[in-house]
């Protein structure tokens, strides 16, 4: 089976996805740096309105563009299944760092959230796509999966 990633035939923009990215792992990072159960609540709220509500009511993507537009970034369209997957997995991440912050596991939230990071970082600086490449592991395990 060749690498594919999830196709949606639904066009985003490659550059304020990246942007986003960037955004949430400055979010992440200070989360670990104070351990403040709010910068997670706000970052699920933000991720489930892109995922499941409207992307234009989201704060970071607004931001995003904003930022985009104030530095004459270039459009840069891209499929939107990949970047779906990646929001799935980082709304993930945060429900569990959120649960694992009200079970007091400091060593293990810190853990997850360096790897949040380190995941949102490729996205944002190298544009590699982690949900790309565990997708195409998933679909070679479970080839209906996403069909």
């Amino acid at each position: 089976m060749a690498y594919s990633c999830p196709i949606t035939f639904e066009k985003v923009d490659s550059g304020v996805s990246r942007i986003s990215s960037f955004i949430v792992s400055i979010f992440v990072t200070y989360y670990i740096y104070s351990f403040n159960i709010y910068v997670l609540y706000f970052l699920f709220l933000d991720f489930y309105m892109r995922i499941f509500c409207q992307k234009y009511f989201s704060i970071i993507y607004i931001s995003s563009k904003v930022i985009k537009r104030i530095f004459y970034l270039k459009d840069k369209l891209s499929d939107g299944g990949a970047k779906k997957l990646a929001g799935l997995f980082g709304i993930f991440f945060v429900a569990l760092l959120i649960m694992l912050k009200h079970m007091d596991y400091r060593e293990f939230s810190l853990i997850i959230g360096v790897v949040f990071i380190i995941c949102s970082s490729l996205d944002a600086f190298l544009d590699y796509c982690v949900g790309c490449k565990v997708y195409f592991v998933i679909k070679k395990i479970y080839p209906n999966f996403m069909s």
